[in-house]
């Protein structure tokens, strides 16, 4: 792959850097964050020598970056912990099936019930004989 030379802009400054044959989105993006960062400092500091508004915007990006860096190591973890959880969980054994009881009905309710209904069966045969007079 040939180099070629890419236009970045940083901190209100144009550079001239080379890089291999499609990369130059990479650089682009990279060069973006460091902008980004050297912005913040010329909005603050304003007009600031382009060596120190580099070295400034890089120890900037690289704090955020050991933020994030952390950030994922504790991610990194907590997922291996839920996976080792997620194993444990399968290599389980089944539990026993729970076992309910149900209350016994009273035969007393049952009788009641089963009187109440010959009645109800009695008075409807009644009704339908009335119905039919």
């Amino acid at each position: 792959m040939s180099q070629i030379e890419v236009d970045i802009h940083i901190g209100e400054r144009v550079f001239q850097v080379a890089c291999q044959e499609g990369e130059q989105a990479f650089l682009q993006s990279a060069a973006a964050l460091l902008d980004a960062e050297a912005q913040v400092l010329v909005e603050q500091i304003g007009r600031i020598p382009e060596g120190r508004m580099l070295l400034m915007a890089g120890l900037m990006l690289a704090d955020k970056t050991a933020g994030l860096e952390e950030k994922l190591r504790e991610a990194e973890g907590q997922m291996q912990a839920l996976r080792a959880e997620v194993e444990a969980l399968k290599s389980a054994p089944k539990p026993e099936p729970e076992r309910v009881e149900v209350p016994v009905i009273p035969s007393t309710v049952s009788d009641a019930l089963a009187d109440i209904a010959a009645r109800t069966e009695s008075l409807a045969e009644i009704v339908d004989e009335k119905l039919r007079a």
